[in-house]
């Protein structure tokens, strides 16, 4: 079994994890998010991972690369609410171990069908998501956030996945 690349998320972690998550959400999201007119809002997200961090419905992570923080999830039941890995990470593969051991933990806790948010106008997130065995189901949401763009809600196809873990059933 590979090594360990998630820990609990303490409150300590939020400003690092607001260093990793605001660049590689500019970089990714610049098409959902113009920073012209909806820039990185990094109080309201260092808020929201606080609150989450302390309500027991959620499980918060960091993603760790050689013991730092460089990366974030978050699941409640069978939902990943949050995913990302630093921007210089990209392409490492710390996204799909990270992703892999989500799985696996959600898949002990009983999880049969997790499910996801992702939106439309984020090519390269639903690319990742698509290529370790997530597929679309056809439903839609708003974003929570301004502009409340588009998004997608994909589901974890065990079958669709070449390398991916499997989950409960």
């Amino acid at each position: 079994m590979p090594p360990s690349v998630l820990r609990a998320m303490r409150v300590e972690d939020v400003a690092i994890v607001m260093d990793v998550q605001e660049p590689a959400s500019v970089a990714g999201l610049s098409g959902v998010f113009p920073q012209d007119t909806h820039p990185f809002p990094r109080d309201v997200l260092a808020d929201r991972w606080r609150e989450e961090i302390a309500d027991p419905e959620i499980e918060c992570f960091v993603i760790l690369r050689d013991g730092e923080i460089a990366g974030f999830a978050a699941v409640s039941g069978a939902e990943v609410k949050h995913f990302g890995v630093a921007l210089e990470e990209w392409g490492s593969g710390l996204a799909h171990a990270a992703h892999d051991e989500l799985l696996e933990r959600m898949g002990t806790a009983g999880v049969e069908r997790p499910w996801l948010r992702v939106y439309a106008a984020n090519p390269r997130g639903r690319a990742f998501w698509e290529k370790v065995g997530w597929a679309d189901t056809g439903e839609r949401a708003p974003g929570a956030m301004p502009p409340h763009a588009a998004q997608l809600i994909y589901a974890y196809d065990a079958g669709s996945s070449a390398s991916g873990p499997s989950v409960a059933t």
